[in-house]
């Protein structure tokens, strides 16, 4: 499954009343470290589908969001469970160590 384009409309139905655990990732399209990340999203997207929703929130288009979960650096990336952020990473980092985080997580 494709990563959830989430904004202010759709977050609280995606992400909060979600029945599987969420991967949140907070990017923007001028940020490199962002585009280094996304395909390692969309692989683990695909890799987790059914157990792990992954979900990208453009913090230029929602930045109300992004000041909500205290998004500083981008990429952010905020693990979400029955409805509560239980993790946090900042920056780009490999797709081991991501999967490792989502293991414990699930």
């Amino acid at each position: 499954m494709a990563a959830v384009h989430l904004n202010d409309k759709n977050f609280d139905e995606e992400v909060i009343k979600s029945q599987t655990p969420v991967l949140v990732d907070f990017w923007a399209e001028w940020c490199g470290p962002c585009k280094m990340i996304a395909p390692v999203l969309d692989e683990i997207a695909g890799e987790f589908d059914g157990k792990l929703k992954v979900g990208k929130v453009n913090v230029d288009e929602a930045q109300e969001l992004a000041m909500q979960f205290n998004v500083m650096s981008i990429p952010t990336l905020i693990f979400f469970k029955n409805g509560r952020a239980v993790d946090q990473v900042i920056g780009a980092m490999g797709k081991e160590h991501l999967v490792s985080k989502i293991k414990k997580i699930l």
